[in-house]
């Protein structure tokens, strides 16, 4: 089979899927920028409804909205909660969606909080974003480690059938959660350390032990985390190259953390007036650059072209969070 047919074949039969969107979480979003991912051929995304540094009841308030946008638009988008639900969508041409949380301070202590979240469309959540909370340590933070409280959340996302995320979580806390949690852990949307030495990036420890839990690492493409001032698709797999000889194929997805352009700007301000969430150090002034949707397509080619199995290439795209959701979803 010719490349371009292999591409073509690709992209058609299997489920293109972004484990995590880096647009602000807020009300006032303007969701019509999400026909960036369905013009780009992207079948799922998972879109973040808030993260720690926001009250809870914002975090409410956006989903609240973020839902009632979507479910008014049926022609174009999907709220899914299975990967079948997912399939019927991609047959009809929609995005599908569900939403995930960075962080436990959405739950505001209360554990059946996290019933109510996947009752709503929330498949994924994260223990921490950046700083520490009642669940688990932040990776820009002196890591305490997993708490009760956070045991008592795992079981409940375990129960429930929800993605356990640890992006954006300490090294203690990642290594802890994946020692306790009975279902696959993910890191939705992080790099090796090994290739950028940022400090939300992933030791070798962490990425061995996600693939030992039968989870998945999916790739982001910021230019902060995959180094070199980069964004482009050959910078997106040499990340994607290194999970897969460290990992394994099954092991390894995107998460691309992608933001509309016109957010950018207002985003560069919050992470300036907030070091305690994002130290000087490790965001230095300068622009954050993003790897898009646009390149899924071109992503496939390089990866083939640099000869990845086309199995290998299929699972990267959206074939591995599938397997995982059939698994883990419920």
């Amino acid at each position: 089979m010719k490349l371009d047919d292999k591409i073509r074949s690709i992209l058609d039969s299997e489920v293109i899927w972004d484990a995590h969107s880096g647009f602000m979480p807020d009300p006032a979003a303007d969701l019509n920028n999400l026909r960036i991912w369905r013009e780009a051929g992207v079948d799922y995304l998972s879109i973040d409804v808030g993260f720690d540094l926001l009250a809870w009841e914002q975090t409410v308030a956006t989903l609240a909205c973020f839902r009632h946008w979507i479910m008014a638009r049926p022609d174009d988008y999907a709220l899914v909660g299975s990967a079948d639900d997912i399939l019927a969508a991609k047959a009809q041409r929609k995005l599908a969606v569900t939403f995930d949380i960075e962080g436990m301070n959405a739950l505001n202590g209360r554990i059946e909080m996290v019933e109510f979240y996947h009752r709503l469309g929330v498949r994924q959540i994260l223990f921490a974003y950046n700083r520490n909370n009642l669940a688990g340590g932040g990776c820009h933070d002196t890591d305490a480690g997993l708490t009760a409280f956070g045991r008592q959340v795992i079981d409940e996302m375990n129960r429930l059938g929800m993605f356990v995320d640890v992006t954006h979580t300490g090294y203690r806390t990642t290594m802890e959660v994946m020692e306790y949690s009975d279902r696959p852990v993910i890191f939705s949307h992080s790099n090796p350390k090994a290739l950028c030495s940022h400090g939300r990036n992933i030791t070798d420890d962490q990425i061995r032990a996600c693939a030992g839990t039968g989870g998945i690492i999916g790739v982001v493409g910021l230019n902060r985390f995959l180094g070199e001032g980069r964004t482009d698709s050959e910078r997106l797999a040499d990340h994607i190259e290194y999970l897969i000889d460290l990992a394994g194929p099954p092991h390894v997805g995107i998460g691309l953390d992608y933001a509309f352009p016109v957010e950018v700007e207002g985003i560069e301000d919050i992470i300036a007036s907030n070091p305690h969430f994002w130290p000087k150090s490790e965001y230095p002034e300068g622009e954050t650059t993003y790897s898009s949707p646009g390149q899924m397509a071109e992503l496939v080619e390089v990866l083939l072209r640099r000869g990845q199995p086309e199995q290998a290439v299929r699972g990267v795209m959206g074939g591995n969070f599938m397997r995982l959701a059939r698994e883990v979803w419920k």
